[in-house]
């Protein structure tokens, strides 16, 4: 318990230090300090890992210093997954996986558990928001952390930067986003502004208007 509760606090401190320090193309990073929730879970994992896979765990991880390390890098990649989908995620491993499995196997399934929530995974998000016409507000879309992530992006920089720079920033937008949603914040869609309606012409402005469509047409 001492060992978790100091992963806690040192998780807190370094990822506290980087969020002020860093910024990515779709603003500065202002990233909350982590979940005490999220971090147990993390914990659990790895106890779960050590449990399935324990030779592979302990040559992995020799020492307290390394499993520290790997536990804080876990901690910073899966904070917009929340606490129920990762230890989801870590039960769905040990049951699949031969291996202890790394970072990117996590992540993998930890997109499956979103998904299952409602959230697309990050590439069919990414999809979707790059494709979704115009007005933005006004489509139908999957879940309404894709189309924040976009908004945060930016529409225009979507459309017009390449997916070699886009994808990567909207792979952050899109966590962020889904972090947001996982913690119960409201991200409903603003509703498309009312079309501004047209004046009711007047009879002699009517009579004019049509008396210049006759004379173009017969020019």
């Amino acid at each position: 318990m001492q060992h978790g509760k100091h992963l806690a606090e040192q998780a807190a401190r370094d990822l506290a230090t980087s969020s002020k320090n860093s910024a990515t193309a779709v603003g500065p990073a202002e990233r909350p300090l982590p979940d005490p929730a999220l971090i147990d879970a993390i914990n659990q994992a790895f106890a779960l890992f050590r449990v399935n896979y324990h030779n592979q765990f302990y040559s992995a991880f020799a020492d307290t210093t390394l499993l520290d390390q790997a536990k804080r890098l876990w901690l910073d990649s899966l904070r917009h997954v929340g606490p129920g989908p990762v230890l989801a995620a870590a039960r769905a491993l040990i049951e699949q996986e031969e291996y202890l499995p790394t970072l990117r196997k996590m992540l993998g399934a930890c997109e499956d558990q979103l998904a299952a929530q409602g959230l697309p995974r990050p590439r069919d998000a990414y999809r979707e928001a790059c494709n979704a016409p115009r007005p933005k507000d006004a489509q139908r879309w999957s879940h309404p952390a894709v189309y924040h992530a976009g908004r945060a992006l930016g529409w225009y920089d979507l459309a017009t930067r390449p997916e070699s720079v886009t994808w990567p920033e909207f792979q952050r937008a899109y966590r962020d986003c889904c972090r947001r949603a996982l913690a119960g914040e409201d991200l409903s869609i603003p509703a498309p502004p009312e079309p501004t309606p047209t004046p009711a012409l007047s009879r002699e402005e009517g009579a004019k208007r049509l008396h210049e469509l006759r004379r173009q047409l017969e020019s």
